[in-house]
Protein backbone atom coordinates (compact mmCIF):
# COMPACT_ATOMS: atom_id res chain seq x y z
CA UNK A 1 0.00 0.00 0.00
CA UNK A 2 1.19 3.32 -1.00
CA UNK A 3 0.44 5.59 2.33
CA UNK A 4 2.65 8.43 1.33
CA UNK A 5 0.51 8.66 -2.10
CA UNK A 6 -2.06 9.69 0.67
CA UNK A 7 -0.10 10.94 3.12
CA UNK A 8 1.10 14.45 2.88
CA UNK A 9 3.24 17.09 5.66
CA UNK A 10 0.21 19.26 5.54
CA UNK A 11 -1.87 15.89 6.92
CA UNK A 12 0.40 15.45 9.94
CA UNK A 13 0.44 16.74 13.03
CA UNK A 14 3.45 16.12 15.44
CA UNK A 15 2.12 16.75 18.57
CA UNK A 16 -2.17 17.51 19.13
CA UNK A 17 -2.83 20.34 21.48
CA UNK A 18 -5.84 18.18 22.33
CA UNK A 19 -5.77 17.17 26.43
CA UNK A 20 -7.62 14.83 28.75
CA UNK A 21 -10.58 17.10 30.35
CA UNK A 22 -10.15 17.00 34.35
CA UNK A 23 -13.12 17.37 36.56
CA UNK A 24 -13.55 20.45 38.56
CA UNK A 25 -14.06 20.21 42.35
CA UNK A 26 -16.97 22.13 42.05
CA UNK A 27 -18.56 20.44 39.17
CA UNK A 28 -18.36 16.58 39.79
CA UNK A 29 -18.59 14.65 36.15
CA UNK A 30 -18.53 11.56 35.73
CA UNK A 31 -15.50 9.83 34.29
CA UNK A 32 -17.33 8.45 31.45
CA UNK A 33 -18.81 11.92 30.74
CA UNK A 34 -14.64 13.37 30.56
CA UNK A 35 -13.94 10.38 28.37
CA UNK A 36 -16.30 11.66 25.68
CA UNK A 37 -15.82 15.34 26.07
CA UNK A 38 -12.45 14.33 25.80
CA UNK A 39 -13.16 12.01 22.82
CA UNK A 40 -14.63 15.04 21.25
CA UNK A 41 -11.65 17.42 21.58
CA UNK A 42 -9.81 14.88 20.23
CA UNK A 43 -12.26 14.22 16.78
CA UNK A 44 -12.34 17.71 16.06
CA UNK A 45 -8.32 18.60 16.34
CA UNK A 46 -8.34 15.16 13.68
CA UNK A 47 -11.02 16.56 11.81
CA UNK A 48 -9.65 20.24 11.41
CA UNK A 49 -6.37 18.40 10.26
CA UNK A 50 -7.87 16.23 7.77
CA UNK A 51 -8.87 19.40 6.62
CA UNK A 52 -5.99 20.51 5.31
CA UNK A 53 -6.93 18.38 2.57
CA UNK A 54 -8.54 19.46 -0.98
CA UNK A 55 -11.02 16.24 0.40
CA UNK A 56 -13.36 17.70 3.31
CA UNK A 57 -16.81 19.37 2.49
CA UNK A 58 -18.00 20.60 5.48
CA UNK A 59 -15.37 20.28 8.57
CA UNK A 60 -17.96 20.56 11.45
CA UNK A 61 -20.14 18.32 9.78
CA UNK A 62 -17.18 15.25 8.94
CA UNK A 63 -15.99 15.84 12.97
CA UNK A 64 -19.67 14.75 13.48
CA UNK A 65 -19.63 12.03 11.83
CA UNK A 66 -16.02 10.75 12.76
CA UNK A 67 -17.83 11.62 16.91
CA UNK A 68 -20.98 9.52 15.97
CA UNK A 69 -19.26 6.39 14.34
CA UNK A 70 -16.81 6.54 17.48
CA UNK A 71 -20.21 6.44 19.74
CA UNK A 72 -20.80 2.70 17.99
CA UNK A 73 -17.53 1.19 18.74
CA UNK A 74 -14.50 2.86 19.47
CA UNK A 75 -11.91 3.31 17.17
CA UNK A 76 -9.27 2.76 19.54
CA UNK A 77 -6.97 -0.29 18.40
CA UNK A 78 -4.48 -0.86 21.48
CA UNK A 79 -1.05 -0.22 22.08
CA UNK A 80 -1.41 3.19 21.65
CA UNK A 81 -2.79 3.55 18.50
CA UNK A 82 -6.41 4.83 17.27
CA UNK A 83 -7.60 4.97 13.72
CA UNK A 84 -10.85 6.96 13.83
CA UNK A 85 -12.58 6.15 10.67
CA UNK A 86 -15.96 7.17 8.76
CA UNK A 87 -17.31 6.56 5.27
CA UNK A 88 -19.20 9.79 5.04
CA UNK A 89 -20.61 12.41 2.54
CA UNK A 90 -18.74 15.36 3.65
CA UNK A 91 -15.19 14.09 1.91
CA UNK A 92 -15.13 14.28 -2.15
CA UNK A 93 -12.32 11.44 -1.87
CA UNK A 94 -9.97 9.40 0.31
CA UNK A 95 -8.59 11.66 3.08
CA UNK A 96 -6.27 10.23 5.73
CA UNK A 97 -3.80 11.91 8.30
CA UNK A 98 -1.52 10.99 10.88
CA UNK A 99 -1.24 13.02 14.62
CA UNK A 100 0.73 11.89 17.61
CA UNK A 101 -0.17 12.71 21.32
CA UNK A 102 3.48 12.08 22.88
CA UNK A 103 1.83 12.18 26.87
CA UNK A 104 -1.11 10.18 25.45
CA UNK A 105 -4.63 10.75 25.64
CA UNK A 106 -7.44 8.61 26.77
CA UNK A 107 -9.28 7.40 23.95
CA UNK A 108 -11.25 4.32 25.31
CA UNK A 109 -8.88 1.96 23.78
CA UNK A 110 -9.08 -1.58 23.62
CA UNK A 111 -6.13 -2.07 26.24
CA UNK A 112 -7.34 0.76 28.35
CA UNK A 113 -4.15 2.32 27.50
CA UNK A 114 -3.99 6.24 26.48
CA UNK A 115 -3.26 6.72 22.42
CA UNK A 116 -0.12 8.40 21.28
CA UNK A 117 -0.56 7.73 17.44
CA UNK A 118 -3.82 8.32 15.91
CA UNK A 119 -5.19 8.01 12.32
CA UNK A 120 -8.21 9.65 11.48
CA UNK A 121 -9.68 8.38 8.06
CA UNK A 122 -12.49 9.57 5.88
CA UNK A 123 -13.99 8.77 2.71
CA UNK A 124 -16.78 8.76 0.36
CA UNK A 125 -19.85 5.83 1.26
CA UNK A 126 -18.96 4.77 -2.11
CA UNK A 127 -15.47 3.93 -1.46
CA UNK A 128 -15.58 0.61 0.43
CA UNK A 129 -12.41 -0.84 -1.35
CA UNK A 130 -9.87 1.65 -0.73
CA UNK A 131 -10.75 2.66 2.44
CA UNK A 132 -10.91 -1.17 3.97
CA UNK A 133 -7.49 -1.96 2.68
CA UNK A 134 -6.11 1.31 3.57
CA UNK A 135 -7.40 0.62 7.19
CA UNK A 136 -6.11 -3.14 7.17
CA UNK A 137 -2.84 -2.72 5.64
CA UNK A 138 -2.49 0.29 8.59
CA UNK A 139 -3.57 -2.36 11.19
CA UNK A 140 -1.32 -4.63 10.01
CA UNK A 141 1.62 -2.23 9.84
CA UNK A 142 1.93 -2.21 13.62
CA UNK A 143 2.92 -5.29 14.07
CA UNK A 144 6.17 -3.84 13.73
CA UNK A 145 7.44 -2.21 16.44
CA UNK A 146 9.64 -0.07 15.09
CA UNK A 147 7.38 1.39 12.51
CA UNK A 148 5.32 3.09 15.94
CA UNK A 149 9.09 3.81 17.64
CA UNK A 150 9.63 5.95 14.40
CA UNK A 151 6.64 7.88 14.48
CA UNK A 152 7.09 8.50 18.14
CA UNK A 153 10.39 9.55 17.31
CA UNK A 154 9.87 11.31 14.41
CA UNK A 155 11.31 15.13 14.55
CA UNK A 156 9.08 16.22 11.26
CA UNK A 157 6.31 15.56 9.18
CA UNK A 158 9.16 14.01 6.30
CA UNK A 159 10.48 11.45 8.90
CA UNK A 160 6.81 10.44 9.73
CA UNK A 161 6.33 9.76 5.96
CA UNK A 162 9.83 7.79 5.71
CA UNK A 163 8.11 5.65 8.16
CA UNK A 164 5.49 4.88 6.26
CA UNK A 165 7.41 4.78 2.80
CA UNK A 166 9.49 2.08 5.05
CA UNK A 167 7.16 -0.04 5.78
CA UNK A 168 5.57 -0.12 1.55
Amino acid sequence: MNFTRFLKPELIKLEMESTDPVADEDNPVSPEKLLWDGKEMIINELAELLDNSENVRNVKRLSRDLFLREKKASTGIGQGIAIPHVRTIQVSDFVIGFARSTPGLQFDTLDGEPAHLFFPMAAPPDDDTLYLRVFKELAEAFKFDMFRKTLMAAQDEYEAIRAFREIE
